[in-house]
Protein backbone atom coordinates (compact mmCIF):
# COMPACT_ATOMS: atom_id res chain seq x y z
CA UNK A 1 0.00 0.00 0.00
CA UNK A 2 3.10 2.40 -0.69
CA UNK A 3 1.24 4.32 -3.66
CA UNK A 4 -2.19 4.39 -1.43
CA UNK A 5 -3.26 7.33 0.37
CA UNK A 6 -6.75 7.89 1.87
CA UNK A 7 -9.33 10.28 0.34
CA UNK A 8 -11.70 9.99 2.30
CA UNK A 9 -11.93 9.48 6.05
CA UNK A 10 -14.62 7.80 7.77
CA UNK A 11 -14.68 9.12 11.70
CA UNK A 12 -16.31 7.18 14.15
CA UNK A 13 -17.12 9.65 17.11
CA UNK A 14 -17.47 7.84 20.43
CA UNK A 15 -14.08 5.75 21.53
CA UNK A 16 -12.48 7.17 18.75
CA UNK A 17 -12.11 10.96 18.65
CA UNK A 18 -13.63 11.21 22.34
CA UNK A 19 -12.42 9.06 25.16
CA UNK A 20 -14.62 7.28 27.22
CA UNK A 21 -15.31 8.11 30.91
CA UNK A 22 -13.87 4.80 32.46
CA UNK A 23 -16.50 2.78 33.65
CA UNK A 24 -19.07 4.46 32.07
CA UNK A 25 -21.00 4.22 28.62
CA UNK A 26 -20.69 8.42 28.38
CA UNK A 27 -17.70 10.31 26.83
CA UNK A 28 -15.80 13.45 27.50
CA UNK A 29 -16.90 16.04 25.58
CA UNK A 30 -13.64 17.31 23.98
CA UNK A 31 -11.43 16.32 20.86
CA UNK A 32 -7.86 16.16 22.20
CA UNK A 33 -5.45 18.79 20.54
CA UNK A 34 -3.61 16.18 19.02
CA UNK A 35 -6.51 13.72 17.25
CA UNK A 36 -7.75 17.25 16.05
CA UNK A 37 -4.59 18.58 15.00
CA UNK A 38 -4.18 15.18 13.23
CA UNK A 39 -7.77 15.73 11.34
CA UNK A 40 -6.76 19.37 10.44
CA UNK A 41 -3.34 18.00 8.46
CA UNK A 42 -5.26 15.34 6.63
CA UNK A 43 -8.19 17.86 5.78
CA UNK A 44 -5.08 20.53 4.50
CA UNK A 45 -3.92 17.64 2.51
CA UNK A 46 -7.29 17.36 1.00
CA UNK A 47 -8.93 14.04 2.48
CA UNK A 48 -12.32 14.61 2.51
CA UNK A 49 -13.27 14.30 6.53
CA UNK A 50 -16.71 12.46 7.11
CA UNK A 51 -17.99 11.90 11.03
CA UNK A 52 -19.54 8.93 11.23
CA UNK A 53 -21.58 8.17 14.21
CA UNK A 54 -24.49 6.51 15.71
CA UNK A 55 -25.48 9.62 16.90
CA UNK A 56 -28.06 11.79 15.60
CA UNK A 57 -27.01 14.71 13.69
CA UNK A 58 -27.08 17.44 16.70
CA UNK A 59 -25.00 15.49 18.63
CA UNK A 60 -22.27 15.04 15.68
CA UNK A 61 -22.43 19.09 14.57
CA UNK A 62 -20.85 20.54 17.19
CA UNK A 63 -17.97 17.65 16.68
CA UNK A 64 -17.06 18.77 13.87
CA UNK A 65 -17.02 21.99 15.05
CA UNK A 66 -14.15 21.10 17.16
CA UNK A 67 -12.26 19.50 14.39
CA UNK A 68 -12.49 23.22 12.68
CA UNK A 69 -13.99 21.05 9.69
CA UNK A 70 -14.74 21.78 7.26
CA UNK A 71 -11.81 23.74 5.54
CA UNK A 72 -12.66 27.49 3.64
CA UNK A 73 -16.00 27.34 2.18
CA UNK A 74 -16.68 23.94 1.58
CA UNK A 75 -19.32 22.37 4.00
CA UNK A 76 -18.53 18.73 5.19
CA UNK A 77 -20.89 15.54 4.57
CA UNK A 78 -21.45 13.86 7.58
CA UNK A 79 -23.09 10.27 8.12
CA UNK A 80 -25.71 10.37 11.18
CA UNK A 81 -27.63 7.93 13.00
CA UNK A 82 -26.08 5.07 11.77
CA UNK A 83 -26.31 5.69 8.75
CA UNK A 84 -29.97 6.46 8.70
CA UNK A 85 -29.54 10.04 7.93
CA UNK A 86 -26.83 11.69 5.44
CA UNK A 87 -26.55 15.52 6.16
CA UNK A 88 -24.21 18.36 4.60
CA UNK A 89 -22.73 21.28 7.20
CA UNK A 90 -23.05 23.60 7.94
CA UNK A 91 -25.37 24.74 7.83
CA UNK A 92 -27.59 21.34 8.48
CA UNK A 93 -29.17 20.35 5.17
CA UNK A 94 -30.65 16.21 5.16
CA UNK A 95 -29.74 15.38 1.90
CA UNK A 96 -30.97 11.68 2.45
CA UNK A 97 -32.96 9.69 5.90
CA UNK A 98 -34.52 6.76 5.40
CA UNK A 99 -37.00 6.03 8.74
CA UNK A 100 -39.16 2.61 9.12
CA UNK A 101 -42.00 1.36 11.31
CA UNK A 102 -40.69 1.00 14.42
CA UNK A 103 -43.70 -0.16 16.21
CA UNK A 104 -43.99 -3.60 16.10
CA UNK A 105 -40.18 -3.94 16.79
CA UNK A 106 -40.76 -1.92 19.76
CA UNK A 107 -43.73 -3.92 21.32
CA UNK A 108 -41.61 -7.10 21.00
CA UNK A 109 -38.64 -5.27 22.68
CA UNK A 110 -40.62 -4.52 26.07
CA UNK A 111 -42.17 -7.67 25.93
CA UNK A 112 -39.16 -8.98 26.74
CA UNK A 113 -37.75 -6.12 28.76
CA UNK A 114 -40.34 -4.18 30.43
CA UNK A 115 -38.29 -1.47 31.79
CA UNK A 116 -36.20 -0.93 28.78
CA UNK A 117 -35.37 2.53 28.06
CA UNK A 118 -37.00 3.91 24.69
CA UNK A 119 -35.63 6.98 22.43
CA UNK A 120 -36.32 8.52 19.45
CA UNK A 121 -34.48 11.68 17.98
CA UNK A 122 -36.66 14.83 17.71
CA UNK A 123 -34.68 16.64 15.27
CA UNK A 124 -32.93 20.16 16.37
CA UNK A 125 -33.45 19.67 20.18
CA UNK A 126 -33.19 16.16 21.47
CA UNK A 127 -34.65 12.56 22.30
CA UNK A 128 -38.21 12.13 22.94
CA UNK A 129 -38.09 8.92 25.69
CA UNK A 130 -40.17 6.50 27.69
CA UNK A 131 -38.22 7.31 30.48
CA UNK A 132 -34.60 9.29 31.64
CA UNK A 133 -31.66 7.97 30.39
CA UNK A 134 -28.70 7.51 32.66
CA UNK A 135 -26.94 10.81 32.35
CA UNK A 136 -24.43 11.64 29.85
CA UNK A 137 -25.76 8.95 27.31
CA UNK A 138 -27.83 11.01 25.26
CA UNK A 139 -27.45 14.72 23.55
CA UNK A 140 -29.76 16.98 24.15
CA UNK A 141 -33.11 17.39 25.93
CA UNK A 142 -35.20 14.58 26.88
CA UNK A 143 -38.77 14.67 26.48
CA UNK A 144 -40.85 12.48 28.27
CA UNK A 145 -43.54 10.92 25.68
CA UNK A 146 -45.81 7.66 25.87
CA UNK A 147 -44.02 4.70 24.06
CA UNK A 148 -46.89 4.44 21.70
CA UNK A 149 -46.68 8.07 20.73
CA UNK A 150 -42.93 7.53 20.75
CA UNK A 151 -43.64 5.10 17.57
CA UNK A 152 -46.90 6.22 15.97
CA UNK A 153 -44.97 7.50 12.67
CA UNK A 154 -41.89 6.61 11.02
CA UNK A 155 -38.73 7.20 12.45
CA UNK A 156 -34.66 7.09 11.17
CA UNK A 157 -33.61 4.93 14.52
CA UNK A 158 -34.63 3.75 17.98
CA UNK A 159 -32.59 3.62 21.38
CA UNK A 160 -33.38 0.40 23.25
CA UNK A 161 -31.41 0.29 26.81
CA UNK A 162 -31.60 -1.42 30.08
CA UNK A 163 -29.35 -0.29 32.74
CA UNK A 164 -30.61 -3.39 34.65
CA UNK A 165 -29.03 -5.95 31.53
CA UNK A 166 -26.31 -6.96 29.98
CA UNK A 167 -24.91 -7.22 26.61
CA UNK A 168 -25.54 -10.64 26.32
CA UNK A 169 -28.87 -10.32 27.30
CA UNK A 170 -29.48 -7.84 24.31
CA UNK A 171 -27.88 -10.32 21.87
CA UNK A 172 -29.92 -13.15 23.11
CA UNK A 173 -33.01 -10.81 23.11
CA UNK A 174 -31.97 -9.83 19.16
CA UNK A 175 -31.86 -13.90 18.56
CA UNK A 176 -35.80 -14.22 19.85
CA UNK A 177 -37.25 -11.49 18.04
CA UNK A 178 -35.68 -12.60 14.89
CA UNK A 179 -36.10 -7.97 14.27
CA UNK A 180 -37.51 -8.99 10.55
CA UNK A 181 -37.40 -5.78 8.38
CA UNK A 182 -35.71 -4.12 10.99
CA UNK A 183 -31.69 -3.98 11.25
CA UNK A 184 -29.77 -3.68 14.87
CA UNK A 185 -26.79 -2.99 16.25
CA UNK A 186 -25.94 -4.16 20.16
CA UNK A 187 -23.31 -1.30 21.73
CA UNK A 188 -21.00 -1.85 24.65
CA UNK A 189 -23.53 -1.75 27.29
CA UNK A 190 -27.07 -3.22 27.24
CA UNK A 191 -27.66 -0.66 24.36
CA UNK A 192 -29.55 -1.72 20.91
CA UNK A 193 -29.84 0.99 17.94
CA UNK A 194 -33.10 -0.36 16.02
CA UNK A 195 -32.89 0.57 11.85
CA UNK A 196 -34.14 0.15 8.58
CA UNK A 197 -33.17 -2.48 7.10
CA UNK A 198 -29.79 -2.25 5.25
CA UNK A 199 -29.32 1.04 6.46
CA UNK A 200 -26.14 0.96 8.16
CA UNK A 201 -22.62 3.66 8.29
CA UNK A 202 -22.01 1.88 5.18
CA UNK A 203 -24.44 2.49 3.21
CA UNK A 204 -24.41 6.02 4.18
CA UNK A 205 -20.85 6.13 3.30
CA UNK A 206 -21.31 4.73 0.13
CA UNK A 207 -23.73 7.51 -0.68
CA UNK A 208 -21.31 9.94 0.07
CA UNK A 209 -18.82 8.66 -1.55
CA UNK A 210 -20.80 8.44 -4.99
CA UNK A 211 -21.45 12.30 -4.43
CA UNK A 212 -17.71 12.67 -4.30
CA UNK A 213 -16.80 10.81 -6.87
CA UNK A 214 -14.45 8.66 -4.60
CA UNK A 215 -14.22 4.68 -4.90
CA UNK A 216 -14.38 2.76 -1.98
CA UNK A 217 -11.01 1.30 -2.01
CA UNK A 218 -9.89 4.59 -1.70
CA UNK A 219 -11.43 5.20 1.56
CA UNK A 220 -10.05 4.91 5.44
CA UNK A 221 -12.31 4.00 8.00
CA UNK A 222 -11.66 4.22 11.86
CA UNK A 223 -13.81 3.17 14.65
CA UNK A 224 -14.02 0.56 17.41
CA UNK A 225 -17.71 -0.34 18.10
CA UNK A 226 -19.87 -3.35 16.47
CA UNK A 227 -21.74 -0.41 14.51
CA UNK A 228 -18.83 0.27 12.65
CA UNK A 229 -18.23 -3.83 11.27
CA UNK A 230 -19.95 -2.72 7.62
CA UNK A 231 -17.93 0.40 7.53
CA UNK A 232 -14.94 -1.91 7.83
CA UNK A 233 -15.93 -4.11 5.19
CA UNK A 234 -16.93 -1.19 2.92
CA UNK A 235 -13.81 0.81 3.47
CA UNK A 236 -10.54 0.16 1.24
CA UNK A 237 -8.72 0.10 4.44
CA UNK A 238 -10.12 -0.11 8.31
CA UNK A 239 -8.88 0.25 11.50
CA UNK A 240 -9.81 -0.62 14.76
CA UNK A 241 -9.26 1.41 18.34
CA UNK A 242 -6.90 -0.71 20.50
CA UNK A 243 -9.92 -1.09 22.97
CA UNK A 244 -12.10 -2.51 20.90
CA UNK A 245 -13.42 -5.91 21.15
CA UNK A 246 -12.16 -8.95 19.45
CA UNK A 247 -15.33 -8.70 17.24
CA UNK A 248 -14.16 -5.35 15.81
CA UNK A 249 -10.61 -5.86 15.90
CA UNK A 250 -11.20 -9.21 13.94
CA UNK A 251 -12.53 -7.19 10.99
CA UNK A 252 -10.29 -4.22 10.64
CA UNK A 253 -7.32 -4.18 8.02
CA UNK A 254 -5.22 -3.07 10.95
CA UNK A 255 -4.94 -1.99 14.50
CA UNK A 256 -4.05 1.42 16.13
CA UNK A 257 -3.67 2.23 19.78
CA UNK A 258 -6.36 2.91 22.41
CA UNK A 259 -8.52 6.23 22.29
CA UNK A 260 -6.78 7.25 25.72
CA UNK A 261 -3.14 7.07 23.29
CA UNK A 262 -4.43 8.82 20.56
CA UNK A 263 -4.74 6.21 17.99
CA UNK A 264 -6.98 7.76 15.82
CA UNK A 265 -4.65 10.73 15.34
CA UNK A 266 -1.35 7.47 15.38
CA UNK A 267 -3.05 6.01 12.26
CA UNK A 268 -3.96 9.68 10.27
CA UNK A 269 -0.16 10.39 10.92
CA UNK A 270 0.85 7.98 8.48
CA UNK A 271 -0.89 9.10 5.92
CA UNK A 272 -1.08 12.74 6.16
CA UNK A 273 1.77 13.82 9.38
Amino acid sequence: MTDWRPKLIALDIDGTLLRWVEGSGTVHGEVDPVVRAAVQRAAEAGAHIVLSSGRSLHGMTPIAEQLGIPLAEERSWIVASNGAVVLRYPPVEVVYEATFDASEAVRNVLKHHPGALIGVEERGRGYRVNRPFPPGELNGEMIITDVEEIVAEPVSRVIVRDPEASVEDFQILAEKLGLHGTDYVIGWTAWMDLAPMGISKASGLALVAGKLGIDAADALAIGDGRNDLEMFAWAGRSVAMGQAVPEVTAAATAITLPVDEHGAAVELDQWFG
